[in-house]
């Protein structure tokens, strides 16, 4: 028995129908699948920070203190100006961070690994780069705070400094969504040994970098109290 044109013309309907709903599917990018590992790890800390009042506010203002380690610098110009007799060990701090934050970067190209990007990780501000591991934030927070407290002269402030500033560094690049929780260790790590080594190192170099006239002899000899 002959179908009717009609009929024809249905199932043409039906199959371009079809088609163009298949076409549109494919065009499609797949859903996102639950996190896992890391991405899953990060998605509950980020549930339990951003809970606490003001832990956005807080995060983004470390985030730009913190941004290449002109914040720690800038403070350590600072502490050398109010602490004159302690100039050196301020010097050094500042120095300190800034190297470290040099040596993330270079760990980073290295590295290669890309930022989180999981649709249900939140990432609340923008990076200049896309490279994850380690953090330069943690990386230079860690070094500046180890040599900030020590920099004061204070056993207070040597413990208080680190304990209160490298958790509030390393807590807020998790609430921001920029880094995994790996990254930010790593660069905790990177920072403390950065520390240790501009600890040893950064005394001598300026001492050298002074007397050779490269650096103006106020900024590497401490004198009296302000």
């Amino acid at each position: 028995m002959s179908s009717t044109p009609d009929e024809h013309v249905g199932s043409a309907g039906t199959g371009g129908a079809d088609a163009a709903g298949s076409a549109g599917t494919a065009g499609r990018a797949p859903a996102a699948g639950p996190p896992t590992g890391e991405a899953a790890l990060l998605a509950e800390l980020q549930n339990v920070l951003r809970a606490v009042p003001g832990s956005m506010g807080i995060a983004t203002a470390l985030s730009h203190t913190g941004e290449h380690a002109i914040g720690w610098v800038a403070l350590s110009a600072f502490g050398a100006w109010l602490q004159p007799e302690r100039r050196t060990a301020w010097v050094t701090a500042g120095a300190g961070a800034f190297g470290a934050h040099a040596a993330s970067v270079v760990v980073k190209r290295i590295v290669r690994r890309k930022r989180p990007h999981h649709p249900a990780i939140r990432v609340g501000v923008g990076t200049p780069s896309k490279m994850s591991f380690p953090s330069s934030h943690a990386t230079s927070t860690t070094a500046f705070a180890l040599l900030a407290g020590e920099a004061t002269g204070n056993p207070r402030a040597k413990v208080l400094i680190p304990a209160t500033l490298i958790p509030a560094m390393l807590a807020s690049r998790l609430t921001l969504g920029v880094h995994y929780p790996s990254d930010v260790m790593g660069g905790a790590a990177l920072g403390a040994a950065s520390a240790v080594a501009s600890r040893r190192l950064a005394p001598e170099f300026l001492s050298r970098a002074g007397a050779m006239g490269l650096l103006p002899a106020a900024l590497v000899t401490d004198r009296g109290p302000r």
